[in-house]
């Protein structure tokens, strides 16, 4: 049927498999990030890879030792597009999945989802709690310390980064401004 589904129904699909407050703001603010990114790579395709951040974990809350597994199943079943489907499985590259990305929205997804993570834990041990003033070094020097934020896999940014052609400095740049053009309505 290769269905893509609204942002609303994205949303809704999210909120059938996942209600930990934390794993909604997570989906929120990947979607988010990833709608930045669209606006310079694929301008005509930003809902596209708003939905594809939205439900890149759809399975994870319910179903973490089969993540991105059970993904796959659950959006076959609702005869979603392929394309969503391979995003998907493809930010699992090398973790649960040999899908590897090969679009740019998908690098930028593998790239970006354990990265929106360490930079939103760095953004709440601020006094402003918030990622309006965070700086490039204070992120690098928690991306330096492996017990911060333990579980963002540092490889996974850097490989990311690597997949885009980036330095890791500007992967940590660009993705700071992503996800402060998410404020206000977005407090990390």
């Amino acid at each position: 049927m290769n269905t893509i589904p609204t942002l609303k129904e994205a949303q809704c699909l999210l909120e059938e498999y996942n209600q930990e407050p934390f794993h909604l703001k997570h989906a929120k603010i990947v979607s988010g990030v990833l709608g930045y990114f669209a606006k310079e790579y694929d301008p005509e395709q930003e809902d596209f890879w708003r939905v594809a951040g939205l439900l890149h974990d759809l399975d994870f809350e319910k179903f973490p030792e089969q993540h991105c597994i059970k993904g796959k199943e659950l959006m076959e079943e609702r005869g979603l597009d392929p394309r969503l489907i391979h995003a998907m499985m493809s930010h699992g590259w090398n973790l649960t999945t040999d899908v590897k990305p090969e679009h740019i929205m998908e690098k930028i997804l593998y790239a970006t989802d354990e990265l929106t993570g360490l930079i939103g834990a760095v953004a709440i041990m601020r006094p402003s709690k918030s990622v309006s003033d965070l700086e490039l070094k204070s992120v690098k020097k928690k991306f330096k310390d492996k017990k911060f934020a333990a579980g963002c896999s540092r490889e996974v940014i850097s490989q990311g980064a690597e997949l885009l052609g980036w330095t890791l400095d500007d992967l940590i740049s660009r993705t700071i401004l992503a996800m402060r053009s998410l404020l206000p309505e977005m407090e990390i």
